[in-house]
């Protein structure tokens, strides 16, 4: 996996998180995540279609994403609700139109979009059937934990 194209989805979330929310991210080490099981309670999942074909989630704890809605929103928030689930689709939109920028800097043409938000633990989040391995990349934010989750092929190789 190319590191260049994960580096955007990063930079992303940093971005996004910081300048919505005022909510300071740090990555910590990837790692490859070898099951469907969704490592949080509500996530927005990601699609890239183009030159790199690739699935993407976005996982935020109960205790992150209320973090970081009240935040953005100036109102404390108690519960993953309607209002939560929009904020993850806007945040999840958000890091879609940053990445397509930057790996269109990258001279890649491709289309990042939001596809849906997931919520409840006992959902399985399903990536791009190609035979390789998920690339997550766990966050400790001021507010909680956050998780990327990358799994590409790409078509250009």
């Amino acid at each position: 996996m190319d590191v260049s194209l994960v580096n955007p989805f990063i930079e992303g979330i940093l971005h996004i998180l910081d300048t919505t929310a005022l909510v300071k991210v740090k990555p910590g080490p990837p790692f490859l995540k070898g099951d469907n099981t969704h490592n949080g309670d509500i996530s927005g999942l990601l699609t890239v279609d183009g030159d790199l074909d690739a699935t993407v989630a976005i996982s935020f704890t109960e205790k992150s994403i209320l973090g970081v809605v009240s935040a953005m929103f100036g109102e404390e928030m108690t519960e993953i609700n309607e209002e939560i689930t929009d904020a993850v689709g806007e945040i999840s939109n958000m890091v879609a139109g940053h990445v397509t920028t930057k790996i269109g800097e990258l001279g890649k043409k491709v289309k990042v979009k939001f596809v849906k938000v997931v919520a409840g633990r006992d959902k399985e989040i399903l990536h791009t059937e190609s035979g390789r391995h998920v690339v997550a990349i766990p966050f400790h934010t001021t507010k909680g934990k956050v998780l990327l989750e990358v799994c590409y092929s790409d078509q250009s190789a």
